[in-house]
């Protein structure tokens, strides 16, 4: 009887030890830097002595498959070597797979990180309670605002066509208060447009090589007034084929200082909200941050297996994602260092992404042709939207300036039921989400079901970029 008993003991704990086993190995799994080009999955595939393709089989397939089967290697491994103690093991080893590497950050990180947190806290103080007063307002009002919004975005037809340049345009950014537009080309050269008449203000030169990015300095800083005579203030960053980013004032023709670090192409350029650091991405597999006065590389972060494509920082200034050509997006807490999220879902290399003004929606697009929606409260993502036919290589939410005060559309001034223009920003603001691709198409989505209000063409080439004005 008593070797009865043993024997059901121990048979009705294995189902639990199967559990856990399992478990264990999703958690690796999860965690497997699994190559994104079909070609180097059939072949790792082969390697493994798996069929290279099922029937039915499409691309994604065949990366999850092969995820499973990298995922049982390793459970029949640790089996091999201690299965007396593989439960222990398997945890000890997701700790040492889930611990951080990091370097002891400098004395002017530390003070960059506490200056971000103490501004941080203050932007989203401000902005929840704008949250809140807006959740005043009656539901009807906001609807009937949203709506007649849509309705003007219905309206959006080609104001003009420019040449830029002889060679291709790759980079365009309005500038904080819509009244000029910057371009980069594959000539090395920047110009400056005015905008509505299009005549060209100014042309800077200092790239040797291929314009790849480039990005205004907010306007909310003494040190970066757009309008300041001075020749040191920083209005305009860039960045180019060669791994240098130059800064720029606008006065000036001639870049008034370099920043070097990188040592492969930068792909992006962003200031941090508060104007004060510059964040880029490069094919190094790896994002810094710099600090604008000093002209200093304040942080190295790695965390990206292959190249790092696109960067964007939270409107509250704590939060910066960045993604790149491993298909996976991260969120990383400017204020600790530490790796937040991770977006796995994209089956191709991440091109571009943007946070909406809200401060928690996270948009990611690239070669997959979608554009996938983050929810971060949620922890996952919350949409995917199939935008074109083709790659898509920049996504951008609205976020309404103080300008558009200006800005009359049919309905819109007749239904202020609050009587404050600043409650009809916070509104409107981040209600739609402008996309390009190389399909030749710019489109504008709702937020909510995603619905392509507007589609823009007449473009017979590729489109490289896009942006939003306030």
């Amino acid at each position: 009887d008593l070797t009865d008993a043993s024997t059901t003991n121990f048979t009705a704990s294995n189902p639990s030890s199967t559990i856990l086993q399992e478990l264990a190995r999703k958690t690796r799994s999860r965690s497997l830097a699994i190559p994104t080009d079909d070609i180097k999955v059939r072949l790792r595939l082969r390697e493994l002595n798996e069929p290279q393709t099922l029937f039915g089989e499409v691309a994604a397939d065949r990366r999850d498959r092969l995820r499973f089967v990298l995922s049982l290697e390793i459970a029949a491994a640790r089996n091999d070597s201690d299965d007396d103690r593989m439960v222990v093991d398997s945890d000890d080893s997701d700790d040492s797979d889930d611990e951080e590497f990091f370097t002891r950050g400098d004395d002017e990180l530390r003070e960059a990180r506490r200056e971000i947190a103490v501004e941080s806290l203050h932007k989203a103080k401000h902005r929840l309670m704008m949250h809140q007063e807006e959740l005043a307002l009656s539901i009807p009002f906001r609807k009937k605002l949203v709506h007649e919004w849509y309705n003007h975005l219905k309206t959006y037809v080609t104001f003009s066509s420019q040449f830029g340049d002889e060679r291709p345009l790759s980079c365009v950014s309005f500038s904080p208060n819509s009244q000029s537009l910057a371009i980069g080309s594959w000539s090395g050269n920047i110009k400056l447009w005015g905008v509505p008449k299009c005549e060209l203000l100014r042309t800077f030169k200092g790239h040797k090589d291929k314009v790849s990015d480039l990005a205004f300095a907010p306007r909310n800083q003494g040190t970066m007034d757009m309008s300041d005579d001075n020749s040191s203030t920083v209005g305009l960053a860039s960045g180019d084929m060669a791994g240098i980013v130059n800064l720029w004032n606008l006065e000036n023709v001639s870049p008034i200082a370099r920043l070097e670090g990188h040592e492969a192409r930068v792909a992006k350029v962003a200031f941090h909200p508060s104007g004060k650091f510059i964040g880029t991405t490069s094919f190094d597999k790896t994002w810094r941050l710099w600090d604008v006065n000093t002209e200093q590389q304040l942080l190295l972060q790695e965390g990206h297996s292959r190249e790092v494509f696109a960067l964007g920082f939270q409107c509250d200034g704590a939060l910066v994602a960045t993604a790149g050509m491993d298909a996976i997006g991260r969120i990383w807490d400017l204020r600790s260092g530490r790796s937040l999220m991770v977006f796995q879902g994209h089956v191709k290399p991440i091109l571009t992404l943007d946070w909406s003004p809200n401060g928690y929606d996270v948009a990611t697009a690239g070669e997959d042709n979608t554009i996938r929606v983050w929810d971060l409260r949620m922890g996952k993502c919350s949409y995917v939207v199939p935008a074109h036919k083709s790659l898509v290589t920049k996504v951008k939410y609205w976020d309404a300036q103080e300008e558009f005060d200006a800005v009359r559309y049919e309905g819109g001034d007749d239904m202020d039921e609050s009587g404050s223009s600043e409650f009809k920003r916070q509104v409107l603001s981040g209600t739609h989400l402008v996309s390009c691709s190389h399909d030749g198409t710019t489109k504008i989505f709702t937020i909510g079901d995603w619905k392509p209000v507007r589609v823009l063409g007449g473009v017979d080439s590729k489109i490289m970029g896009c942006d939003v004005s306030g």
